[in-house]
């Protein structure tokens, strides 16, 4: 009964932490779709051009996040997974306060850019540090916090941006801005109580001969092939599937499906919510059913969702038609590879090279999601939207190649077997 009862204490106090640092999630959600609310009335202001607008206005946060991924690998293997994280609440802080209290675009731009290496940067400390301190029994359940958080975070947004609204007139917007600065502070004074990863702070312990012995073995010296080209084509099937293009482009999609655009609004908020749902089941069963069987799963809703999407344009179908297909195709990635990817990735790297790992698949995942989102706009107007939807069909019949062929399972195995299993 003793042991019964430590080890409970242990599971609520690990959980306890991991949901803290889930946090980091919310603020990058958050602070990714707050500028739904902003960019509108900075536009005004500024009268900045199309293309000044969609790049520095409306994006610079993604391309942030690209570079924030490429280095957040240094801090958090360096300075440790803890430290990491308080940066990345320091500079959501620092690039909320900035946007606020902007008088250019340009200084708009440089703060909304910081953001996102804040979102770089804790995409790779947090699931990382996640994956370090919990039990190989519940590390999927564990780890999908982070995306619960991400979804949820994104809903926060949108209810926030509303409640704000008028609330100070033109200047509303640097309120909207500014409630990504609130949350943050809130986290900070969070993730300042919690331990360093026991397993960071084990080989932190190591002698100078060890650390310069594991850093002949780098992360692209070949031994880490496997997993790399695994890491690779995950992220790349993820973005590909066309999540990103649906979840930015969806009102107009919508609309070219021939809804109203209060209609299509409202078909937003429904994929939003049912993103959300989905994540949750997932959660459910990444420890149940297991990695692999939800990415199957979810390749399945894939191609079942996006090849009825393309033969609802193509047949000229109801927009109602489209819309609950997107929703069959949001499900599928929320219990697929929303569910999985973050876990995953987190899992299949060696200790000493998890940040390096995380930082490579998440840099990978904001790169292939900012080209997708960049060239949204000029596919939607140049391409038949059957013919768009039709091509992420085709590479979601490839990623099911690629889970039966090439993706292992994950469920249920300690760290270290992984790393013997993989290096």
């Amino acid at each position: 009964m003793h042991n019964t009862g430590t080890a409970s204490r242990m599971d609520r106090r690990t959980f306890r932490r991991v949901l803290i640092v889930s946090l980091t999630g919310l603020l990058s959600g958050f602070d990714s779709i707050v500028i739904s609310g902003i960019n509108l009335s900075v536009r005004q202001i500024w009268t900045t051009s199309d293309w000044f607008h969609g790049t520095f206005i409306v994006s610079i946060a993604l391309w942030g996040a690209v570079a924030g991924a490429w280095i957040g690998g240094y801090p958090t293997e360096h300075w440790g997974r803890k430290a990491a994280l308080l940066l990345t609440g320091a500079l959501f802080i620092t690039a909320s306060l900035g946007t606020a209290l902007s008088v250019s675009p340009y200084m708009f731009s440089a703060f909304r850019f910081i953001g996102g290496l804040a979102a770089g940067i804790g995409a790779i400390a947090a699931p990382t540090y996640i994956a370090e301190i919990s039990d190989a029994k519940d590390r999927g359940k564990m780890g999908i916090l982070f995306q619960i958080n991400l979804v949820s975070g994104i809903l926060l947004a949108y209810i926030s941006n509303y409640l704000l609204s008028d609330l100070g007139g033109s200047d509303d917007w640097r309120f909207m801005a500014g409630a990504t600065g609130l949350i943050a502070f809130i986290y900070i004074l969070l993730a300042a109580g919690i331990p360093e990863s026991p397993r960071w702070s084990m080989r932190a312990k190591k002698s100078v001969m060890q650390k310069e012995e594991y850093a002949k073995a780098g992360l692209f010296s070949g031994k880490y092939s496997r997993v790399l080209l695994i890491t690779l084509l995950m992220v790349f099937f993820n973005q590909f599937s066309g999540i990103s293009f649906v979840l930015f482009y969806a009102p107009q999609i919508l609309k070219q499906a021939g809804l109203e655009m209060s209609q299509s609004l409202l078909g937003g908020v429904f994929i939003g919510v049912v993103n959300l749902l989905a994540t949750l089941a997932g959660r459910y069963f990444i420890d149940r059913a297991g990695r692999r069987q939800l990415m199957l799963a979810g390749s399945a809703g894939y191609i079942l969702g996006l090849s009825m999407i393309a033969w609802g344009f193509y047949a000229g179908l109801s927009a109602w038609f489209v819309l609950s297909f997107m929703l069959v195709f949001i499900c599928s990635h929320a219990i697929g590879q929303g569910a999985v990817i973050w876990v995953f990735v987190a899992e299949i790297f060696p200790t000493r090279m998890r940040a390096f790992g995380q930082a490579w698949g998440s840099g990978l995942l904001h790169v292939f999601a900012g080209l997708t989102t960049l060239f949204g706009t000029v596919l939607i107007h140049r391409v038949e939207t059957w013919i768009l939807f039709a091509g992420f069909d085709l590479l979601m019949v490839l990623q099911l190649l690629f889970v039966v062929l090439l993706m292992p399972e994950t469920k249920g195995v300690s760290l270290e077997k992984l790393e013997n299993q993989f290096s």
